[in-house]
């Protein structure tokens, strides 16, 4: 597939990265000739320096026979602007902008049609951020909550823990532990690196469990793990952006929320458009301020202002003060390796985010959801059975008939409303979603072909 992504920030970067390796070629503009440079040594790729909504500059990056173009700048009327002209121009059959303005994304329906701002998927990452730690706030304790098939069954990862029912024992007695109740981890990670898990695997205190249930199941199963944490009630948020707005909103109605934000003027607005929440101004890395709104009485402190330092700093001294969990947004990955396995719970990319919404919509054949996960090293995926016995090479077929790629499992399938955990006699029919991990997402490719019809598929 050739496909022109626009803007080599980190997004941009991470997304020419991640697709480099999946024999696309792939051309990346922007005005900063240092960065490009810096990406071409790196990866096999394209660069074009020049302001990517420019005619000549896409045309030079290729767009005459484009198969997609991506416009991933920081700034959105860039990116609108540069679809516009791939549509107008070049006639590229999909186009991607990411938009972050609230202002633009409640008119999207309107906005985004070929007769208006051509546009055929927005990738709004403060939504999906948004998304994700309000997930994390309905399961307490998950590391990561990804939903599929319209959030009829998901994938979540879990630290365990000493006192987990499930510790110290194989993966084949959870059955025992639990009954009544179908799940199946689809991955282990030990110190950092992927265990295939078997019936005989031995769960050991500090696994980082991925696991696939019914979402209605997902707590019981998460028990088994660790000793189940009490609801999150009480809530401070420190930062009133996009984020720390728009997760005030979600949460404020069934908890306890407060908002700091260091802009005055910010801080009034939010005071105003809030219904629950109680938004004061001031510095969230303020030991004084931390204390007089006894912050040890919190369950959860979430920084999500546009600092990376401020975020780690303010979280770092809310965990000392006694709150119970801290949730960090963090932009750069280096910070995120870097606080990972500190006293900070849970670090949250919103590039991770991103890329994993892009990756969904550049991913070849009837993939519904992508997930990106563990810096880009994995996947997860939803993709839709198509074809029969006779064009397909999964329909029709039982699990353990199928020559999946090394460290991929199949982890469920949802058929209509019904979820069914994958066992090895497990048959996939045609229109089923099934949902794969995958421990190296280089083998997508593979994945793809597997589940491509061939050409007796009408």
């Amino acid at each position: 597939m050739k496909i022109i992504i626009i803007g080599a920030g980190q997004v941009g970067g991470t997304l020419a990265e991640n697709l480099v390796g999946e024999r696309n070629e792939i051309s990346l503009v922007d005005i900063d000739h240092e960065k490009l440079h810096e990406l071409q040594d790196k990866l096999d790729l394209q660069v074009v320096p020049g302001q990517g909504c420019y005619p000549e500059v896409l045309k030079k990056a290729g767009a005459e026979d484009a198969d997609m173009i991506i416009a991933v700048t920081n700034d959105d009327a860039t990116n609108m602007i540069t679809c516009q002209i791939a549509y107008s121009l070049f006639n590229t059959p999909t186009k991607i902008a990411r938009i972050r303005s609230n202002q633009i994304l409640r008119y999207r329906e309107q906005l985004f049609h070929n007769k208006d701002v051509p546009i055929d998927h927005i990738i709004a990452p403060e939504q999906l951020v948004t998304r994700d730690i309000a997930h994390l706030i309905d399961y307490p304790g998950a590391l990561q909550v990804l939903e599929f098939a319209s959030g009829k069954v998901s994938l979540v990862a879990v630290k365990a823990y000493y006192g987990g029912l499930l510790v110290g024992h194989a993966l084949s007695t959870l059955k025992e532990h639990i009954p009544n109740i179908d799940t199946r981890v689809a991955a282990i990670y030990r110190n950092g690196k992927p265990i295939r898990p078997l019936g005989t695997t031995v769960i050991e205190a500090d696994d980082e469990v991925f696991f696939i249930a019914a979402s209605i199941h997902i707590r019981a199963v998460m028990n088994e793990l660790q000793k189940l944490e009490p609801a999150y009630k009480r809530i401070m948020i420190a930062g009133g952006g996009n984020i720390g707005a728009g997760l005030a909103s979600i949460l404020e109605s069934n908890h306890q929320v407060k908002l700091i934000e260091h802009n005055p003027q910010r801080a009034a607005q939010l005071a105003s458009d809030l219904n629950e929440t109680l938004v004061f101004t001031g510095d969230s890395s303020d030991h004084e301020l931390l204390l007089e709104e006894h912050i040890d009485q919190f369950d959860v402190f979430i920084a999500v202002t546009n600092d990376d330092e401020a975020n780690i700093m303010s979280s770092l001294l809310a965990k000392k003060l006694g709150v119970r969990k801290t949730m960090v947004l963090i932009q750069r990955d280096a910070y995120v390796e870097l606080v990972h396995g500190s006293t900070i719970d849970i670090a949250i990319s919103p590039q991770q985010a991103t890329i994993s919404a892009l990756l969904t919509h550049v991913r070849k054949g009837a993939i519904n959801n992508v997930y990106s996960l563990r810096g880009g090293a994995a996947e997860a995926i939803e993709i839709v059975a198509k074809g029969d016995e006779h064009s397909s090479k999964v329909v029709g077929r039982e699990i353990k008939s199928i020559k999946l790629p090394p460290g991929t499992t199949i982890g469920a399938i949802v058929r209509g409303d019904t979820v069914l955990i994958a066992h090895s006699n497990t048959m996939i029919l045609e229109e089923d979603h099934v949902i794969l991990f995958l421990v190296n997402k280089r083998y997508i490719s593979d994945v793809e072909k597997l589940f491509q019809v061939g050409a007796i598929y009408f």
